[in-house]
């Protein structure tokens, strides 16, 4: 039992969703760390240092703090901008750095260009009767 274990915990996908986990925990700290210390001050001074978290109200005994929920809501739009940002721009060097495909050129054979050459002769006799029709 304990030799499945081994081979089932090292196997590349398991070591390679646990280095994916790390990266990605760590990488939310970033772009949470970016929202909250970059962009919500700048959004702050644009509304004039208004801070949704405080917005509540009060129905018997409860207390609904719907600016916790506005504020959550807004963190997440602008997460998830960044993290479109991030992507897109990663896909672009990705495609930048890979070899484009050459393009194939096909030689044609003599039947094909003759063929092509009939086509092409009988689309413009159609264009033509099209004309003066």
């Amino acid at each position: 039992m304990l030799k499945e274990f081994k081979e089932f915990a090292l196997r590349g996908n398991v070591v390679d969703l646990a280095v994916a986990v790390v990266i990605g925990s760590a990488f939310s700290a970033i772009t949470t760390s970016l929202v909250n210390d970059i962009i919500m001050p700048l959004i702050g001074i644009i509304t004039g240092g208004h801070d949704f978290s405080g917005l509540q109200f009060t129905v018997g005994n409860a207390v609904v703090k719907y600016g916790v929920f506005i504020q959550t809501v807004i963190n997440f739009v602008l997460i998830a901008a960044v993290l479109f940002t991030v992507v897109k721009f990663m896909n672009r060097l990705k495609r930048k750095h890979q070899p484009q495909p050459e393009e194939v050129v096909q030689k044609l054979t003599m039947e094909q260009e003759l063929l092509t050459e009939i086509r092409d002769l009988l689309k413009k006799e159609r264009v033509k009767d099209q004309s003066w029709g």
